[in-house]
């Protein structure tokens, strides 16, 4: 336990009761799945960049990645350099022509209705599949946030790891299951700030405390010199080719993560989302940046060395040394913040998942709006429960979770996003291809890698699932004239 100092105590239960107060004020302005699940597309710029990149960077951000570069040192630089990459990529590339195409084919409000309108097919062979694949991946995804909590309360307060678990299940399902998509969207952009505000303030207090940048950085060269280099690991070995492909690849998984490409769908207007990528990349690159320095600096400022296993607390000592008792509490919510903004998240696209894209579509095509709602809310408990029962583990590894789980949504939806956004000669049939390529890939690679092939799973599922996709199209029938007259329409907008 780090403190057990009541004013943190009181900062984190004045969080708490902030995040449910945001879910209970919207859920009474939910009317239908549409404000649900969409917000009625209502989000101004400001609230469509955080709350996208909060929910993008989760509890890794300040525990896994933290933790990486305490043990890697600048070796953690190619992931985050792939994951910036990525991130301008995302909304340079989807982010306008996803919310643009969405409406025009059919005002999907769901990843898979998307896929479906878009190939303008009336089956339910592809919104099952997409479907499917966002309940396994989300499931494992959701269950890291769900550790990352656990680890927060049992390292902050002392509690057992279940009761830690349990504590914090509960908070997100509460607000979840209330508000929906604008109670998380705006929780997500306060969860944003106060994420950005802690991130930034950790190292800047570091350098104080270890007298200045240039006493700073002569300390990490005298004492640890093994973490300063991007081209050899701690054991001065050169970092393999692979090694590298496998971080900057994580860039990839941008394109494919279902809560990130609701945000895209979600905002008022498209010609906002200029100024919210700029928001948005600012925000990811300077947090990135902070989030090594923390691990960097964090082997100087505690002294009692952390293992393989309990590297991703370092965030959480370097604020016991750093921050005043009466901030600690603060800072520390930052943590949760980053937990909840993507777990939410998931939750929530994971039950828009089941309510629209299996059961209105497969089970009851003439249900009731209110009943759908119904059936989306129970859902949310119902997803919460199984990443539970997956998190109980407390051995877990943050970054594992989320690097499986990115891997699979990257693999699985990236190159059916891009290639149906840019590619008017894709069909229904390389559509299908190319989900059960890409997410059969992860599945069956990540068993071995680190045997033969010592590769991240997202780039071969990538690369395989485009492959598919074109061969599949190619020697299929041409999309009818319908497909194609609104594949010009969304991009004459």
């Amino acid at each position: 336990m780090i403190s057990s100092n009541p004013g943190i105590l009181i900062s984190f239960a004045a969080y708490l009761l902030v995040m449910i107060a945001i879910g209970w004020y919207f859920y009474r302005r939910t009317k239908n799945v549409n404000d649900y699940f969409l917000g009625n597309r209502g989000l101004n710029k400001w609230v469509t960049s955080l709350s996208a990149q909060a929910s993008d960077m989760s509890g890794w951000l300040l525990l896994g990645l933290p933790g990486y570069a305490y043990l890697a040192g600048m070796e953690s630089f190619w992931l985050a350099l792939g994951l910036i990459t990525g991130t301008w990529l995302n909304w340079k590339l989807v982010a306008r022509r996803l919310r643009i195409y969405t409406e025009v084919a059919g005002n999907a409000i769901t990843l898979p209705e998307y896929f479906a309108n878009r190939f303008d097919r009336k089956g339910h062979t592809l919104r099952m599949l997409a479907a499917v694949f966002i309940l396994i991946f989300f499931l494992i995804y959701t269950a890291s946030g769900f550790v990352a909590g656990a680890k927060l309360f049992n390292t902050v307060f002392g509690l057992s790891y279940q009761w830690a678990l349990t504590t914090g299940v509960l908070v997100i399902i509460i607000y979840t299951f209330l508000g929906g998509f604008m109670a998380v969207s705006w929780t997500d952009f306060l969860q944003g700030i106060i994420m950005f505000l802690a991130i930034i303030s950790v190292p800047v207090l570091a350098i104080m405390f270890l007298e200045g940048p240039g006493a700073t950085l002569g300390s990490l060269q005298a004492q640890h010199p093994e973490l300063l280099s991007i081209y050899t690991n701690t054991k001065g070995e050169p970092i393999s080719t692979i090694t590298i492909l496998s971080s900057l690849a994580w860039g990839l998984g941008y394109f494919g993560q279902p809560h990130i490409l609701a945000r895209f769908m979600a905002i008022k207007s498209p010609h906002m989302l200029k100024g919210a990528r700029r928001i948005a990349v600012t925000w990811s690159g300077i947090s990135l940046a902070c989030a090594i320095l923390i691990g960097l600096f964090g082997n100087l400022v505690v002294q009692e060395p952390l293992t393989e296993t309990s590297s991703e607390t370092i965030f959480m000592y370097s604020v016991d040394v750093l921050v005043p008792p009466l901030l600690a509490g603060v800072v520390l919510s930052a943590i949760l913040a980053a937990i909840m903004s993507t777990a939410d998240s998931q939750l929530l696209v994971s039950s828009s998942a089941f309510s629209e894209d299996f059961y209105k579509s497969v089970l009851n095509p003439k249900a009731s709006p209110r009943k759908l709602v119904i059936i989306s809310r129970l859902t949310v408990v119902g997803v919460a429960l199984v990443a539970f029962l997956i998190a109980l583990d407390p051995q877990s590894s943050v970054l594992d979770l989320v690097s499986y789980a990115w891997g699979g949504f990257g693999a699985t939806f990236g190159p059916l996003v891009l290639l149906s956004l840019f590619w008017k000669r894709m069909t229904y049939r390389g559509a299908i291809g190319g989900i059960l390529a890409g997410g059969l890939t992860v599945i069956i690679w990540k068993p071995i890698q680190g045997g033969i092939f010592d590769l991240y799973e997202i780039l071969p599922g990538f690369i395989i699932s485009v492959f598919t996709i074109v061969i599949v199209s190619l020697f299929d029938q041409k999309p009818s004239e319908e497909v194609i007259g609104k594949f010009a329409e969304a991009h004459k907008t």
